[in-house]
């Protein structure tokens, strides 16, 4: 048996959360560390937030995610506040200074009306000036095509298992890349397959579902040292104000 508990292990082991190795860790939290109120939209296993606070974050911290498994790992430590449910839900009224969603998260509202909803809630719950900062991989990079057994990674689980992970890409439609995510043992049967839909917006399509919610772009990058959008980039890094 491969559990959701143990799908949400192996997640932390693939993704462990290091700003001082990975850009992008780095660049949130250094947003992160520097706001008293944070909402970290689709939090998962909570390791963004759990690190903030070993790093003396004295502010309020709320993690929201729909996973109870990663939630219970999330719930490991005390003094973050976790809730169940998905951006949507976010039922905060002018709470938080800062709103994230990070490791490629917002590309998880598949529909029109999962980022309407989802982008109506973050801007609620944000106060007035206060900012949500996201990223989306840009739709010209096409990394999907990446995705399938060749890129597979190998990794020993905690239990002393050895595992391949890897992607395969079922469909592409429109804008939405619909894929399985496969564990499975190394050259032997596959333990756990999880279907996922991601949505890859372009930035004219993106920037129109934020200004109708009531944001304003402050910020814009094309890659993790702050440098500009181009039309080589692999990153749609967004900065948005809530404006009133």
């Amino acid at each position: 048996m491969f559990s959701d508990a143990d799908a949400a292990a192996l997640y932390d082991l693939l993704n462990p959360w290091d700003p001082e190795q990975w850009p992008a860790d780095r660049f949130f939290d250094e947003l992160l560390m520097a706001a008293g109120s944070v909402l970290d939209v689709g939090c998962g296993t909570g390791a963004m937030l759990h690190r903030a606070r070993e790093r003396g974050h004295g502010g309020r911290l709320v993690g929201l995610d729909p996973d109870p498994a990663a939630l219970a790992r999330a719930r490991r430590r005390t003094d973050v506040e976790w809730f169940k449910g998905a951006a949507a839900d976010a039922a905060w009224d002018a709470e938080f200074e800062l709103a994230l969603m990070v490791s490629h998260a917002f590309q998880c509202l598949v529909t029109d009306d999962d980022v309407r909803t989802s982008l109506a809630a973050i801007h609620e719950a944000l106060c007035v000036g206060g900012r949500f900062a996201f990223e989306t991989r840009h739709p010209q990079a096409r990394v999907w095509e990446d995705w399938n057994l060749s890129h597979a990674s190998d990794v020993i689980d905690a239990g002393g298992r050895a595992l391949r992970v890897w992607n395969e890409v079922e469909s592409v439609t429109g804008d939405v890349v619909r894929f399985r995510g496969i564990t499975a043992e190394p050259g032997g049967p596959l333990l756990r397959a999880d279907r996922t839909s991601l949505r890859f917006l372009d930035v004219g399509t993106l920037d129109g579902f934020l200004a109708e919610a009531g944001f304003v772009v402050e910020a814009r990058y094309g890659d993790w040292d702050r440098g500009p959008l181009t039309r080589t980039s692999r990153e749609i890094i967004t900065i948005a104000r809530r404006a009133g």
